[in-house]
């Protein structure tokens, strides 16, 4: 059971990294010496993942709300913010390409 948590999860951040480098490599316009796709999808993610994360942050100490420091998941301590914050990001490039898809209709 645990081992398909883990395959699901490194299948949606497949996707999800896929979707950003589908999306950079059409938009490469130029030749010269760039990051590659995968360098500019990677960083994408953690830049979203980190903007998520400190607007979590802000709004939790904002309603002072009680969020427990660590979540164990698979004998692993992990911050439920920012486990919920990388998973935002991992989905939001599905939910835009969604969204989009119904907007062109």
């Amino acid at each position: 059971m645990v081992w398909w948590l883990l395959v699901i999860l490194a299948l949606c951040t497949a996707i999800s990294l896929w979707l950003r480098i589908k999306y950079y490599r059409k938009n490469i316009t130029e030749v010269a010496s760039q990051s590659s796709p995968l360098s500019m999808a990677i960083q994408g993610l953690i830049t979203t993942a980190g903007g998520i994360y400190l607007a979590l942050i802000g709004l939790t100490s904002f309603l002072k709300l009680d969020i427990p420091d660590k979540v164990t998941i698979l004998q692993v301590n992990l911050d439920p913010l920012a486990l919920s914050s990388i998973g935002a990001a991992i989905v939001q490039p599905l939910f835009l390409r969604l969204f989009n898809k119904f907007l062109s209709r």
